[in-house]
């Protein structure tokens, strides 16, 4: 949903431009969807083996220790982006008590950036699990669905 929002926009805002008439606030609507977008569909793109992995040294180590690598790869992962989600949740906090809000259409920041914190904790809660399921059982999705 949050893409056909930010596509529409996106859309009708050019096509307005090149008619003189370019849609109001749409840059609000575009930065804020953004947001959902990205981070959004950061722990699914983990789930899935999404993200970019260099495995030039892989083959030259035993299998052991790039298990170890992955998990401690998870493990940071979810360590930061638990850091991105307090850093966001206190700058939420400011939002509130600033009453800050978007440029043109006054959206309520906060919504956000609350928004924002959650789904980081989504994805330090997935890369977590993932860290997990590669201790116990050794699965790694990005095996299983190489191209």
């Amino acid at each position: 949903m949050g893409l056909l929002v930010e596509v529409g926009t996106i859309l009708y805002d050019v096509t307005g431009r090149a008619l003189g008439h370019p849609l109001y606030g749409s840059q609000d609507v575009v930065t804020m969807t953004m947001v959902i977008l990205v981070f959004g569909g950061m722990a699914i793109c983990d789930r899935r083996g999404g993200h970019i992995a260099v495995d030039l040294l892989e083959r030259h180590f035993p299998a052991w220790w790039n298990r170890m690598v992955d998990i401690a790869a998870a493990l940071l992962g979810m360590v930061i982006f638990v850091a991105i989600a307090w850093a966001v949740n206190e700058s939420a906090k400011l939002s509130v008590m600033l009453n800050l809000s978007t440029n043109l259409l006054l959206l309520p920041k906060a919504w956000f950036q609350y928004l924002l914190s959650t789904l980081a904790l989504v994805t330090a809660a997935g890369m977590a699990l993932r860290a997990v399921e590669l201790a116990l059982t050794g699965r790694d999705i990005r095996k299983e669905t190489e191209i």
